[in-house]
């Protein structure tokens, strides 16, 4: 069975940062693509970025390219979200996902989620 659980979440002023956990169990991150995506209250899910399973090239979207970085430890089978000079907006739940099956920026392409972790930023 695969797990998927988020950490690193909490409350961060304007101009923070914080990073992010995803730790996996029941599934390889070094052979299946991760991403991460967000929610804000009575909004979509957004696409934030992705890490590819095969060389680790990174896609981001614009929203947070410059800011965000997210990196992988094998031996861990842990991801990363590093979230720097966070803004109000960046306030959401984030969650990662695992194994794609089509587009990766689209959220119901992907097979499995953690449960998410809420990162709140105040201005």
């Amino acid at each position: 069975q695969v797990q998927l659980v988020e950490s690193g979440g909490g409350l961060v002023q304007a101009g923070g940062s914080l990073r992010l956990s995803c730790a996996a169990s029941g599934l390889a991150f070094s052979t299946n693509t991760v991403g991460w995506f967000r929610q804000a209250p009575g909004k979509e899910r957004q696409f934030v970025g992705t890490i590819r399973w095969s060389d680790g090239t990174t896609y981001y979207s614009d929203a947070v390219k410059g800011r965000f970085a997210i990196s992988r430890d094998n031996a861990n089978n842990t991801v990363y979200l590093q979230m720097n000079s966070l803004k109000p907006e960046d306030t959401a739940v984030y969650y990662c996902a695992a194994r794609p099956s089509g587009a990766y920026y689209v959220s119901t392409t992907w097979n499995y989620w953690g449960q998410g972790t809420q990162v709140t930023v105040s201005s």
